[in-house]
């Protein structure tokens, strides 16, 4: 039977290599709007082009989450779909491809498919999207896959650091005092993605080695045992070197995969910041 595995651009991945046997990895894109133009999260966006127009324009930017048709057109050929969406606390994602699969399974009765809340972004959707094909690749059926993919989602976090908060401020979600303080003082914010799948701020690190130091320390005091880690980043990868450089000191063997930010993950992330997965 023919599996797909679906992830809007929440994730940071626009393929997967070593796809299991009889397996197809789709994207589904996102919009971001900056000013009167729209982009497409896909392979072709030029994310530096938005990113630049994104910090000239005074206005707040947004996203828009795929429509329901969008998720029905990508499920066409499958008989094993799962979908991984990011956070419904940001996003009407998840909530676009309940009605896909509602709608689908109504004209598609034998089709199996499962939906995700990753209740988290970037990092962490890209450890359950990863998860999910080596599950596939294993010869795991269908419902054993959903049980499996439940637990490791238990098991997994996410923890972000940022370097820049103006889109934040413009959207209205952090006050522009403290956007000036961010900007001034060199502070970095370092957080996590909560229970519920809200971005809940755990340091306020001033510099980048008291950053590393923090996001280091959050990383052990969540459970951090040594288990894989997927880090994106806009275009940070200083932070990264020395972050991996201590953890490999006391893990050594921890298996670090690094990816550059989606268009998305780069609009939330923004410059310098990272969204960090990891399993504990």
């Amino acid at each position: 039977m023919k599996w797909k595995i679906i992830a809007d651009s929440g994730c940071d991945y626009r393929s997967l290599d070593n796809l299991a046997p009889d397996t197809e990895f789709v994207s589904v894109p996102l919009t971001i709007q900056v000013g009167e133009t729209i982009y497409t999260d896909d392979v072709q966006l030029n994310i530096d082009q938005m990113m630049e127009e994104m910090y000239a324009t005074t206005t707040a930017s947004k996203s828009a989450c795929p429509s329901p048709d969008d998720y029905m057109k990508s499920f066409e050929g499958a008989e094993n779909i799962v979908v991984v969406t990011i956070t419904g606390t940001l996003s009407g994602s998840y909530n676009s491809a309940e009605v896909a699969k509602k709608i689908y399974l109504e004209e598609h009765p034998n089709t199996n498919i499962h939906v995700i809340n990753s209740l988290s972004a970037g990092g962490e959707v890209d450890l359950i999207v990863r998860k999910l094909n080596q599950l596939v690749a294993e010869g795991l059926d269908f419902d054993q896959v959903v049980d499996v993919i439940t637990t490791y989602q238990s098991k997994t976090k996410l923890l972000f650091v940022l370097a820049k908060v103006d889109n934040l401020v413009k959207n209205g979600r952090l006050s522009k005092l403290i956007g000036t303080v961010v900007g001034l003082l060199n502070i970095r914010m370092v957080g996590e993605a909560s229970k519920t799948g809200t971005l809940e701020l755990l340091q306020k690190a001033r510099g980048q080695k008291k950053a590393i130091k923090a996001a280091f320390d959050e990383l052990i005091k969540a459970g951090y045992a040594g288990g894989h880690i997927t880090i994106a980043h806009r275009n940070n990868e200083k932070f990264i070197e020395q972050f991996s450089e201590l953890v490999r000191e006391k893990f050594t063997r921890a298996n670090i995969e690094v990816l550059p930010t989606s268009g998305l993950c780069s609009f939330y992330a923004e410059e310098g910041g990272l969204l960090m997965g990891y399993e504990i």
